[in-house]
């Protein structure tokens, strides 16, 4: 018998919580373990052994747990060196930890990893397992990663009202949407349309580098057909010379602990492009948000299958973990459409560990200013149904 850890890191999701809870659950059922500690703001809480008892939690409070966003344990940004690592280690040979679960994207399989072979260097007997989880959905092996499609589910439904808005009010929206590398939460846009000329009408990801002059002629041909345009467009969208217009915009950005240009925290991307189009289309009424931290933490807007993946991914990792040493809970993808089923399997750390993959080219339209109906059945299941919306402004007039 001896004790296990979890904790979160990285950007929280909608459904990082229900891995937490499915860690809790099934841990509770295992007699190896003896106690499950919660480490409070990931890495940076064990390292100061800032844990609380996940054992005692309540039915009741569980269930809260896994239908919240956000990250119940607090989250990190530190992204672990050796030395790093090496103080989270001797806090878990300290504290007799054994099996270390760690929910997060690529960089925290790769610290889990790096733990992991500390650990087996060392000769401590580690399990060590990552539980995947980010709303870009650019993890490699898995099909598609927790927490993607309760973030889909919520970029689908504000484009629906978008789209209405700009219905009512005509002129040129842009949404500025989450997503460096990859575009799938961008293009998860897309499911908001369900008439022909619904928007977005352009839809612009990380994948298809755009220059100003072709965004402007494409914009511009939006409104002359149909006297408005709604966009989405990735936060990480980038000029042919692959780099991000928002690095253009701002030489001395911010920069996170990885190094990334902080992009979701600012509303210069769409500002900018807002700026373009009104001065050189010299369309008048232009509107731009910036999504940012909303579509990873919103409440009460939950995919169900998101949730029920992201729970058995937490349960999955505790149960291998009493066979196996380590690794990484993947997504197999059984079926499609109404047929649409899941299924999981082991994958190794290294496999995982930082590295992305991006949005397939047969989910992008030839122009790269869409997504193509291949991409609407990959990602709907994964987001459930969506509201259904009517305008009046089409029918016949008497």
């Amino acid at each position: 018998m001896a004790n296990a850890i979890v904790s979160q890191s990285g950007g929280p999701t909608g459904a990082i919580n229900a891995s937490l809870v499915g860690v809790i659950e099934q841990a509770c059922k295992h007699n190896e373990i003896a106690n499950l500690y919660g480490a409070v703001h990931a890495v940076a809480g064990i390292v100061k052994e800032d844990f609380i008892d996940l054992k005692t939690l309540s039915a009741d409070i569980l269930e809260r747990v896994a239908a919240s966003p956000s990250s119940a344990l607090g989250s990190s940004r530190d992204k672990p060196d050796a030395a790093y690592c090496e103080k989270v280690l001797a806090v878990f040979k300290k504290r007799d930890i054994r099996y270390f679960y760690y929910i997060g994207g690529n960089d925290s399989a790769n610290t889990c990893h790096i733990i992991n072979q500390m650990a087996q260097k060392s000769g401590y007997e580690l399990r060590a397992f990552h539980i995947p989880k980010t709303v870009d959905n650019d993890l490699l092996v898995t099909d598609h990663c927790p927490g993607f499609g309760t973030a889909a589910k919520f970029v689908a439904c504000a484009l629906m009202g978008d789209d209405l808005d700009n219905r009512a009010l005509p002129g040129i929206k842009i949404d500025i949407i989450m997503g460096r590398h990859a575009g799938f939460l961008t293009g998860a846009a897309a499911l908001a349309k369900q008439r022909d000329d619904d928007g977005p009408h352009l839809i612009y990801v990380p994948e298809r580098p755009v220059t100003m002059e072709r965004f402007l002629a494409e914009v511009e041909a939006c409104f002359k057909k149909y006297g408005r345009c709604v966009i989405a467009a990735s936060e990480g969208i980038c000029d042919t010379d692959h780099v991000t217009w928002a690095e253009k915009l701002s030489e001395n950005a911010e920069r996170d602990s990885h190094g990334n240009v902080q992009l979701s925290g600012s509303g210069a991307l769409a500002d900018f492009l807002a700026a373009q189009i009104k001065g050189k289309l010299k369309i008048k009424r232009i509107r731009a948000d910036t999504f940012g931290y909303l579509q990873r933490s919103f409440a009460g807007l939950l995919s169900e299958v998101d949730v029920k993946e992201a729970r058995q991914c937490g349960r999955l990792a505790v149960q291998w973990s009493m066979k196996e040493l380590n690794g990484s809970v993947a997504i197999k993808r059984l079926g499609t459409g109404a047929n649409y089923a899941a299924d999981y399997f082991r994958t190794e750390l290294k496999n995982v560990a930082e590295k992305t993959k991006s949005v397939p080219d047969e989910y992008i339209n030839a122009e790269g200013n869409g997504m193509t109906q291949a991409f609407i059945e990959y990602a709907l299941p994964l987001v459930g149904p969506l509201p259904k919306t009517e305008y009046l402004g089409t029918y016949p007039k008497v």
